[in-house]
Order: structure tokens, then sequence, then C-alpha cells
């Protein structure tokens, strides 16, 4: 019996100093750091907010791009974001869409507004406390921010590049599409003023088309037959080009040296190093800055100094640097 009731002493005796020496601050250090640690502490945890996205249903494949895009970045930003993405046909529709964000609790929305009648439905919002980011298009809004590719500096670089390629001496085609408005009006105007500075004696012949490779071709093909010499063609989208080029080899023509293009399309991107005779152009205006967009209202969100707009330079993209632009997935 003094046995056992001395093997109970000593087992309490250090239960006693194993909890004397376990008591002191320590351990509320480790819990802290175990909460830091897993996640569970107030410091380093970010709001999630509800970001809507407002684009118009698919009628090229640069707008199928930009709401693909605009879908990748918010899926980038994970836990960060809750998002709508929501694609309309027209004004009306759209300013529903933008009511039902408003009524989901939106904190900002990126809108991509193709047709008048939106100014007092985005003052609306904004007016309510919503955060809204124009992709693109210009909007006479009070508080709204823009961020957009810079349209003329894409003509700019248009006529650098053709008389890089040709000399300044030539026949150039134009080639506007009066029904894009402001965005024709610019790329044309940034390329004849710029060609008019560098290259006073090019000849240049202005022909009217369409954003679409069936027009290209139609169009082009017109003008093939009617133009003996021509040296270099001014293509302000990238799927216009893919007719005007597929006009240039059905007419087995072999004078053109450079045809430009604008937007960003993979197609036409794979296109330029196959054709080894012509110098193939895109001056970037890239769905892929709608991701700049949904930065933005994030940044805005979170108290950061953001500019009212935000203009993305031109990128060049031919045969040297094409590879750099490939997106397997991309709609466009």
């Amino acid at each position: 019996m003094k046995k056992k009731s001395f093997g109970f002493l000593m087992i309490a005796f250090l239960m006693l100093l194993l909890a004397a020496c376990g008591g002191g601050d320590d351990s509320g250090e480790d819990s802290e750091k175990n909460n830091a640690d897993n996640g569970n502490g107030s410091e380093g945890t970010e709001e999630q907010y509800k970001i809507g996205i407002l684009a118009p249903e698919v009628t090229h494949g640069w707008v199928a791009a930009v709401a693909y895009h605009a879908e990748e970045r918010v899926k980038e930003l994970g836990d960060q974001v809750d998002y709508q993405i929501q694609t309309s046909s027209n004004a009306e529709q759209m300013t529903s869409q933008l009511d039902d964000l408003m009524t989901w609790g939106a904190d900002a929305i990126v809108a991509f507004p193709q047709w008048e009648g939106m100014e007092v439905p985005i003052q609306n919002a904004i007016d309510s406390g919503i955060t809204v980011v124009n992709f693109d298009i210009a909007i006479d809004v009070e508080g709204v921010y823009r961020v957009a590719g810079d349209n003329e500096d894409m003509g700019v670089q248009g006529a650098n590049y053709i008389v890089d390629k040709i000399g300044e001496e030539g026949n150039v085609v134009v080639l506007e599409v009066p029904s894009s408005g402001s965005v024709s009006e610019l790329r044309t105007k940034g390329f004849e003023e710029t060609m008019a500075e560098i290259a006073p004696d090019m000849n240049l012949m202005t022909y009217a088309t369409e954003f679409t490779r069936e027009d290209g071709l139609a169009d082009f093909a017109d003008i093939l037959t009617s133009v003996e010499d021509i040296d270099a063609v001014y293509s302000i989208d990238d799927e216009t080009s893919v007719g005007v080029l597929q006009a240039i080899q059905e007419a087995g023509r072999t004078d053109i040296q450079v045809v430009t293009g604008g937007g960003g399309m993979q197609e036409y991107f794979e296109m330029m190093p196959e054709n080894e005779d012509i110098w193939i152009q895109s001056a970037l205006y890239s769905p892929v800055m709608v991701k700049d967009a949904v930065d933005i209202a994030i940044d805005v969100l979170n108290g950061e100094d953001v500019e009212a707009e935000t203009i993305i330079p031109t990128t060049v993209v031919d045969r040297d640097n094409y590879e750099e632009f490939l997106d397997e997935n991309s709609p466009y």
C-alpha cells in the first residue's frame, strides 16, 4: 500500500510541475501565431468585392474576346471577387441588366456600352455609389472611369510601318470603315496626318469597307480589278485584313508588300510567318485591355488614386514577335 501511495504522489507532483512550466505567456503567443498562419487573424484578410461586367452580345470576334478576357481576370482574382457577366444586344437590355447588377449589390461595374442612351443609367449607378469603369467607349458621364486603346496612335504606327517597309513613295490603299464612327475616323486621321509628315509624296487611295473578312474579301477583290499597282494596304481591322489577304491570294497579285491590321486576332497572327512575301502587321487594340479595366475597378474600391482615363499604348505585332501574343484559348 505504501508503494502504491508513493506512486500516486509522484504522478501528482510531475503534473503540477508540467503545469507550472507551461503556464507562461508563451501559450498565448503561440495561439496568435497559429491563427495568423492559418489565416484566421484579422490581418491579411482581403475584402471580397462584387464585380458586374456588361458586354454586348457577340457581333465580332473581338467583342467575344472582351467578355472572355474579363471573365479570365475575375477568375484570376479568385476569392477577392464575386462576379456576374451579362451580355446584351441594345441599350434597353443593357440598362435592365445594369439595374439587376445594382439590385445584386455590385460594388463596381465594368461596362462596354456600344449604343447611345447609356448615359443616364450609368450616371444613376455612379450616383448610387457604384464604381463604373467604361471599357473602350467614351461616354459623357460625371465620375466614370475609362480604359481604352489609342485609336489615333494605331494610325500613326501604321504609317510608320508602311514607310519603313516600302519607302517614302508608292501606292497605298486606305480601307476606312465609316460605320464604326470615331474608331475609323481616329485611326485614319493618325495615319493620314503622319503620312503627310513623313512621306508627303505617298499616293493614298481611300475606299470604304466593314469590320468583317467577308467585306474585306469582296471589297478588296473589286479594288484589285481597278488598281493595277498597289504597294501597301492600310487596313484598320484584323478581320478585314484576313479578307484582304484572301483576295490578294485568289487574284495572284505579287505587287503588294504590306498589309496592316488592328485589334489582335489569333488567326491573323498565325498568318504572319506563313506569308513570307508580305509583311503582315497588326496594331494592337487588344481585348486583353479589359483586364486593366477590372484591375482599375479593384484599385478604386481599395481606395487607391486612379486617373479618370487610362489609355493603353499601341503595340505593333508582325512576324518578328507574333509568338509573344498567341493564346490558344482566346476566341479572337
